[in-house]
């Protein structure tokens, strides 16, 4: 049951991701304003694909690279995405923010999944 709930989660995030990265610019969701904007994107972009990166691999943890190749290229093909929407911007920084938290992501969770197994 756990893993079914983990599974539905990893897909609602990854479709949330994707409505917050493609919807105009004012009808994204924001959780910051003011000076520290620019910090919160970040924490914000990171955050959501290390999200992302944690629960596919808890949901697919014998599928490594299927994980690591829908959580990055998600990341880079949401990104290009952008390019075609009018008030939105492709930049590769954002894109290299996203597979940085991608990348953590992943290691945590797998990690964690090994510790669990092992107990060490």
């Amino acid at each position: 049951m756990l893993h079914k709930l983990v599974t539905v989660a990893a897909w609602a995030l990854l479709i949330f991701v994707s409505y917050a990265t493609l919807s105009s610019i004012e009808a994204r969701p924001e959780l910051s304003s003011g000076f520290y904007k620019a910090f919160f994107t970040v924490v914000e972009r990171f955050g959501a694909y290390a999200a992302l990166g944690l629960l596919f691999y808890f949901a697919y943890p014998r599928n490594v690279a299927a994980v690591c190749l829908l959580v990055c290229g998600s990341a880079i093909l949401l990104e290009l995405l952008q390019i075609v929407i009018p008030d939105r911007d492709a930049r590769v920084i954002d894109a290299l923010e996203k597979l940085a938290g991608a990348a953590a992501g992943i290691l945590v969770a797998k990690a964690l999944y090994n510790f669990q197994r092992t107990g060490r």
